[in-house]
């Protein structure tokens, strides 16, 4: 293998790109056991209530996503939304994202359901480890777009 002498990394140029509205959702689960699970559902978490938390921490991320990964284009989104709700092994999240603009918000939403659960997560850790310390029962994913869509008149 050959070493490189120089690399030149950059975004994608969205400069001549058309500015269109832009929609995107994405959806992820959190398996948990059942300690979290009934704490969650009893409103027994010692941190606080992680539905909200996460669903805070979702929002916080979406705006923060060009940030976070550094070939994303900062978007302005103009309407955003994590919704989490509990299942029978854990936790759903769904993150929504609008847009007007030349690139689209999928990343955001991606971005905005992995921290959102994360949050979750690390709310819960102290009763998902087990004898040892690890995490038998926990699990994040899969995370995915749902759905992504471009096109249309901007906002009023």
């Amino acid at each position: 293998m050959t070493a490189r002498s120089s690399v030149v990394t950059r975004q994608r140029n969205v400069g001549g790109k058309p500015s269109l509205a832009r929609e995107a959702e994405a959806e992820g689960s959190l398996s948990l056991g059942p300690k979290s699970r009934r704490a969650i559902r009893e409103g027994a978490v010692e941190k606080g209530d992680p539905l909200a938390a996460g669903g805070l921490a979702g929002l916080l991320a979406m705006k923060r996503t060009a940030g976070l990964l550094p070939h994303c284009h900062l978007v302005a989104l103009t309407n955003s939304s994590v919704t989490l709700t509990r299942t029978g092994g854990g936790v759903r999240a769904i993150a929504r994202a609008e847009a007007y603009g030349p690139t689209g918000v999928e990343m955001e939403t991606l971005v905005g359901v992995s921290v959102a659960l994360l949050t979750v997560w690390d709310m819960v850790k102290y009763l998902e480890k087990d004898a040892r310390g690890q995490y038998p029962h926990t699990l994040l994913g899969p995370v995915r777009v749902v759905r992504k869509s471009k096109g249309g008149d901007p906002p009023p």
